[in-house]
C-alpha cells in the first residue's frame, strides 16, 4: 500500500463503530492505476473500498467521479461505500450534497447533520424487478439448504435491481431464516454465473414496514455482508414494484446480526422513481 495514498475507514450504517459495514474510502484516487486500487481493497478486506477517481474541486464541489473495488473485483455500485464517502466529504465541510458519477450512472446524495453524527442519504437509480428463472431459483435454495415451501407466500422471490442486481428471498419462519447455512464457494459460483455483482438477499418480516435481512457476499474471508445499501434500495424496489407497501413508504431494514456487527438502514420508497436509503457512518480509530 503507497504511504502517499491517504487512506480513510468508516463503518457505515449504525452510529457505533462496533457495528455496520466497513469501508475503506480515498479522497483522491486520481492518479491510481486499477490494479492499485484493486491491491487497496485486497488489502484492507473490506466488501468495499471506494476510490474518488475525479475528486471534487474548488467550482465542483459537490461533484465527483466514484469507483468501488471488492477485494477481488470493481463492483458496478456500492451503497455502504457511498454513504461513508459522503459523509466523509460532508464532514470537510466542502459541500453537503453530492452527485457521484459511478459505472451505473449519476447517483445524488444528501447530507445532514445530527445528534447522532452525519447521516447521508442516496438515491438510486431506476429500479427494476423480474422473476428469477425456476431453475437458477431451485439451485439457489437446494444451495441454501431450503425449498420454495420456506418462503413467505405473501412475498413472491424476484431479482431486484437498484444499482446491483440481488435475487430477494423472503422466508416465512424465523428459524429457517436464522438457521440456513451454505458453501460460500458454490454460492459465489452461482452468483458470478449469474452475473449477480450484489448480494443474494434474504429476508424475515418484522413488520408491515420493517424486515431483517442477511446479504450473502461470499469475497475472500467474508460470507456475509453486515450492511447492504445497494441491496436496501433493491428491496424499496421490490416492495413497490409488487404492490406489498403504499408509497411514499418509509421501511427500517436491521441486518448485521449474523455477523455481530448490527445496522440499520432507513429505506424511503416515494410514488415513481429512485428509491433513497441513509444511515450513519462513524471513522474506525
Amino acid at each position: 500500500m503507497s504511504d502517499q495514498t491517504e487512506i480513510l475507514r468508516l463503518t457505515a450504517f449504525a452510529a457505533d463503530p462496533s457495528g455496520g459495514n466497513p469501508a475503506g474510502v480515498v479522497l483522491d484516487a486520481s492518479a491510481l492505476p486499477d490494479a492499485e486500487m484493486q491491491r487497496i481493497a485486497a488489502s484492507l478486506g473490506y466488501a468495499e473500498t471506494a476510490f474518488l477517481t475525479r475528486p471534487p474541486t474548488r467550482e465542483y464541489p459537490g461533484r465527483a467521479g466514484i469507483r468501488y473495488f471488492s477485494p477481488t473485483a470493481e463492483v458496478p455500485f456500492c451503497g455502504h461505500a457511498t454513504i461513508a464517502t459522503a459523509v466523509a466529504l460532508a464532514g470537510r465541510g466542502d459541500a453537503d450534497d453530492f452527485v457521484f458519477e459511478t459505472k451505473i450512472g449519476e447517483v445524488r446524495i444528501d447530507t445532514r447533520r445530527t445528534a447522532d453524527g452525519i447521516v447521508a442519504s442516496f438515491t438510486s437509480v431506476e429500479p427494476r424487478v423480474e422473476p428469477i428463472g425456476a431453475s437458477v431459483l431451485e439451485h439457489l435454495l437446494r444451495l441454501l439448504g431450503v425449498d420454495a415451501t420456506d418462503l413467505h407466500p405473501d412475498y413472491p422471490p424476484r431479482l431486484a435491481f437498484a444499482g446491483n442486481v440481488h435475487p430477494v428471498l423472503v422466508f416465512a419462519e424465523t428459524a429457517t431464516f436464522d438457521g440456513f447455512r451454505f458453501d460460500p464457494a458454490e454460492v459465489r459460483a452461482l452468483m458470478d454465473a449469474e452475473g449477480w455483482a450484489g448480494t443474494v438477499t434474504t429476508l424475515r418480516v418484522l413488520g408491515p414496514l420493517e424486515f431483517e435481512a442477511r446479504n450473502l457476499f461470499p469475497v475472500g474471508t467474508m460470507t456475509e455482508d453486515p450492511a447492504t445499501g445497494s441491496a436496501a434500495a433493491s428491496v424499496g424496489g421490490y416492495l413497490r414494484a409488487l404492490g406489498l407497501v403504499d408509497p411514499p413508504a418509509r421501511v427500517l431494514i436491521r441486518q448485521g446480526r449474523h455477523v455481530g456487527r448490527p445496522s440499520l438502514l432507513t429505506v424511503d420508497i416515494p410514488a415513481t422513481g429512485g428509491i433513497v436509503v441513509s444511515g450513519t457512518a462513524t471513522v474506525i480509530s
